[in-house]
């Protein structure tokens, strides 16, 4: 490598690293059961430290919606279509803390000290995959919670993009920019999304997989709360009057096959998953989680849950049994097939940048299943972190500068290919 790309490739990442430790030391985890949304003052913080920063940056269109979304619009230096990008501000709450605390190591091989003073290793053991890095630079949380590479890093290669275009590096047609809030409790902040803001022709979320993952599938998500109410009697004179509703919300689950559950299925497969269950002598309250890539069996496994309430209801008619079903997000494929152009330019810059693609279906959901919903087309690609969800997560140094290639070349293509 010679001198000056030596330079530009160190100043890259000397630009990602500043702003990726910048947005992890601002707290902002989203926490579940919230009705608000945002969910947690802190991620009022971080969008202001984003909308400042975009302004300071010398961008005058950029608002802050009523739940914490911040956009921008950036005009193009060249005709194509109008590109979006979508990073989540919320970092996920797994009873760890939100106060992270990053830090680079660079990787010799064997295990990985996190934390001296606490004695947290990461071992190597139990996750080979980081000895695909020996004698690279890793980002790493100190062990006492996630790393929040879901999905500042994102948020940092987004921003840096934006930098950049600014200063004149790379051409680019219009750009739209949304930092979004509650993605890791019910993708609440894409849901609240103005489309008439922002409306680019399509658009993209980088969100958590390493190097390599494209993402066009997810599943198909809905809840469902079954509320059943018994009927209550004491023991002495309970026969044929008490009606159990514990029993029964048991007797419903029994229903189900204990082989379409979440530690059951892998790949495609959908399932239900019986979540929670409260209940007492009176009444219960049975959750349940539906998920499903297929639209046709999602829809069957919804009327199943259904078709078991009227069952329970015939065999128990004093008791009262209801449900109810909520969509939540939708498979982004439902919306778009593998040769739509959002989709096609993630696997030309790939193959441009020498990145062999891995396509998953996503056992879960992304913020671009709820816009692609709207019919704003938003498929997924890496930010080249591992681990997401956990104190394990890490974000190697070269994935990461890869994710921001990514982004640079599916600007470049689009003024090339329109």
């Amino acid at each position: 490598m010679n001198e000056l790309a030596q330079h530009t490739k160190q100043h890259l990442e000397d630009q990602l690293e500043e702003r990726f430790l910048r947005y992890t030391r601002i707290a902002s985890q989203s926490a579940f059961n919230q009705h608000e949304v945002p969910s947690t003052k802190t991620q009022w913080d971080m969008a202001q430290a984003l909308m400042a920063e975009l302004k300071g940056l010398g961008i005058k269109d950029v608002q802050m919606d009523d739940f914490a979304n911040v956009t921008a619009i950036i005009k193009g230096n060249k005709p194509g279509p109008k590109i979006g990008y979508v990073a989540h501000i919320d970092t996920v709450d797994v009873g760890l803390s939100d106060q992270i605390k990053a830090q680079k190591i660079h990787h010799h091989g064997g295990d990985i000290v996190l934390n001296k003073a606490l004695g947290l290793l990461f071992d190597k053991q139990n996750h080979p995959e980081v000895d695909r890095y020996i004698g690279e630079d890793i980002f790493f949380s100190d062990g006492t919670s996630v790393l929040g590479a879901d999905n500042k890093a994102a948020i940092s290669v987004v921003m840096t993009m934006i930098e950049n275009a600014l200063k004149g590096e790379f051409s680019h047609p219009d750009l739209y920019v949304a930092f979004v809030s509650d993605e890791e409790i019910g993708l609440k902040g894409a849901k609240k999304l103005d489309l008439t803001r922002f409306c680019p022709d399509y658009a993209y979320t980088i969100d958590c997989c390493e190097r390599g993952e494209i993402v066009y599938e997810t599943f198909n998500a809905a809840s469902a709360d079954i509320r059943i109410q018994g009927v209550t009697a004491h023991p002495m004179s309970a026969k044929g009057v008490l009606v159990n509703p514990t029993l029964i919300a048991s007797d419903l689950m029994n229903l189900f096959d204990r082989r379409q559950t979440p530690e059951q299925t892998e790949g495609r497969e959908g399932y239900i998953w019986f979540t929670d269950l409260v209940s007492n002598q009176a009444s219960a309250t049975l959750t349940a989680a539906i998920r499903d890539h297929d639209l046709v069996q999602f829809d069957a496994r919804k009327n199943k849950l259904k078709q078991a309430v009227k069952q329970m209801q015939a065999l128990h008619p004093t008791a009262k049994l209801s449900i109810n079903i909520t969509n939540m997000y939708a498979n982004i494929s439902n919306s778009a097939e593998k040769d739509h152009p959002a989709i096609q330019a993630i696997y030309q810059a790939f193959a441009d940048q020498n990145i062999e693609p891995i396509t998953i279906a996503m056992r879960g959901g992304t913020d671009g299943s709820a816009l692609s919903a709207k019919g704003l087309v938003t498929p997924n690609y890496f930010t080249g972190a591992h681990n997401f969800h956990s104190k394990y997560e890490f974000l190697p140094m070269s994935a990461f500068v890869d994710s921001y290639k990514v982004t640079i070349c599916i600007l470049e293509n689009a003024i090339k290919n329109r």
